[in-house]
């Protein structure tokens, strides 16, 4: 067994069993990190919680809606603005969070009066929205406040809001995964199937796992409406709390988030009958790969052929451009969740770069497998590292780039290797055929970023060098490229907006497919 035990982490001797280095030949029988255990005490772990989990990662994205937190002030801000979840109503969930702000008084004498209080508060505040999520905390949960049965008070008292409750403390599980499948579990019990839908296609689908991190549901919406797919509900990505309740519609639930969101496809496959279709919208090859197993699903393949044609042939040139200066440059991938196997591969095959590194916080065997299995020889595997271990593994293996979190990444900083923000990215969206070369845009500014190139001068000890002039990245990049890579006509860097979700949400000239019961008729 190849495990990787770290000096720092010698003193917990378990944490050896949490990091392997896959070795020549090695299969996943022998090569796999142990994962999604409690945290072992002392490691001084990372992880964020199961409340965390719920109302951070699935709950806040939902737009039209009033996220409450019952519990201390500190639950809410640590799960508030620390990812772009935008939407197209003015990105209201990211303006304003709410917290019922418990304190030692009410751990001792109960807070369900002031919960409730704090309810009509919030509903009178903002008058346009009448939708709440309440979301249990570990303060709460130990002193057994009844949130249900508030909820219900003021819903009999208000016929027009209606609240979801999300019972889901921070101990509810041994990581932030434990969260997800509460809050998923929970939603389908409590609200799907209470609203009826108006079904506009012949081919109706529930986008699962998806979170609009800037735009990236938008740019996914683009393409099903190009196939003249209607989009019942996103779960929860810029999602409509009652678009929401009627997912038992959909007569697919395409899912891309399988370690968040399975949960839900798979009982409302149990008790609706709707099938899961895993997809990833990461990647020229696997996006492709994902539009026609959906147009497969629905007889409408042609359709998503059209599509990837059009999108390869604008987007291929900008691709293959960045992967001439990338090829080679090593990555650490430490970004928790799905990214761990959706980038894994497809960076190293698309852009060129050598995946050295990947970890996880919260992920379970599966995702270390999926993982794991797309990486190259050598690849550094680990399970919950924590911060000591995290700079050990980037003094080993000297990346030219870390793909992680704001903690981890402003660290990595610290020790001059920089970083790209793999949970809220950098300059995204980073799904669709354009996004993908937007992330290789990124991946390419931050490698080859003259700031970085005069960050391994140690001013105190080095000589500044006064000789060598102005610099740009693509003095840096170009610097060994043969001469008929440099002026190759047939590539070219990035071309695309600033912004190309303001361009999305403006369009209106899709494609009007005729119904089936329509075509029928006319028989």
């Amino acid at each position: 067994m190849p495990y990787h035990e770290f000096d720092c982490s010698k003193c917990i001797p378990e944490r050896k069993m949490h990091a392997v280095t896959k070795g020549a030949g090695e299969d996943l029988t022998s090569c796999l990190p142990l994962g999604y255990l409690n945290t072992i005490p002392g490691t001084i772990s990372e992880r964020g919680c199961a409340y965390c989990g719920a109302k951070h990662v699935i709950g806040t994205p939902m737009k039209d809606v009033l996220h409450v937190s019952h519990g201390p002030v500190g639950c809410t801000y640590d799960t508030w603005q620390t990812k772009r979840y935008i939407s197209d109503n003015d990105n209201f969930q990211l303006k304003y969070t709410f917290a019922t702000d418990v304190k030692e008084k009410h751990i001792v004498f109960g807070a369900e009066k002031m919960l409730k209080e704090n309810i009509l508060e919030a509903f009178d505040a903002f008058p346009h929205i009448k939708r709440m999520t309440i979301y249990q905390t570990c303060a709460t949960a130990l002193i057994g406040d009844d949130i249900n049965a508030i909820a219900g008070e003021v819903m009999e008292e208000r016929p027009d809001v209606d609240i979801f409750v999300c019972n889901s403390p921070g101990f509810g599980g041994p990581s932030q995964s434990g969260g997800h499948h509460k809050i998923n579990i929970a939603w389908l019990n409590q609200k799907v199937g209470t609203v009826e839908p108006e079904i506009t296609s012949d081919y109706v689908i529930n986008y699962v796992g998806e979170y609009n991190i800037q735009g990236d549901q938008e740019v996914m919406l683009d393409f099903f409406k190009r196939m003249g797919i209607q989009v019942l509900s996103t779960f929860t990505g810029n999602g409509k709390y009652d678009d929401l309740r009627a997912m038992h519609r959909a007569h697919l639930n395409v899912l891309e988030c399988a370690r968040s969101a399975e949960y839900i496809c798979d009982e409302l496959r149990v008790r609706y009958g709707i099938p899961r279709l895993d997809i990833d919208g990461f990647g020229f090859k696997a996006l492709g790969d994902s539009l026609r197993k959906i147009g497969l699903f629905f007889g409408i393949e042609d359709r998503a052929e059209a599509i990837i044609a059009e999108e390869t042939a604008r987007w291929q040139p900008e691709l293959d451009w960045y992967k001439e200066r990338l090829m080679g440059k090593r990555v650490c991938l430490w970004p928790g969740g799905s990214k761990l196997w959706h980038w894994a591969h497809a960076i190293q095959a698309e852009m060129g770069v050598n995946v050295v590194s990947v970890y996880t916080k919260f992920g379970h065997q599966g995702d270390m497998e999926k993982g794991v299995s797309r990486c190259g020889e050598g690849a550094l595997a680990i399970d919950d590292p924590n911060e000591l271990e995290g700079q050990e593994a980037l003094r080993n293996l000297r990346p030219d780039v870390i793909f992680t979190g704001k903690r981890p990444g402003e660290v990595a900083k610290k020790m001059r290797v920089p970083y790209l923000n793999a949970h809220a990215y950098h300059n995204g969206p980073y799904k669709g055929f354009e996004g993908w070369v937007r992330f290789a845009r990124d991946i390419y500014n931050a490698v080859y970023s003259p700031m970085h190139q005069l960050s391994a001068l140690d001013i105190s000890q080095d000589a500044i060098p006064g000789d060598t002039g102005f610099m740009t990245r693509r003095m840096l990049s170009d610097a060994t490229l043969p001469e008929a890579v440099r002026n190759d006509p047939s590539m070219r860097p990035y071309t695309g907006a600033f912004d190309p979700i303001a361009a999305i949400r403006a369009k209106t000239d899709y494609p009007e497919f005729p119904r089936r019961s329509a075509i029928e008729a006319a028989e």
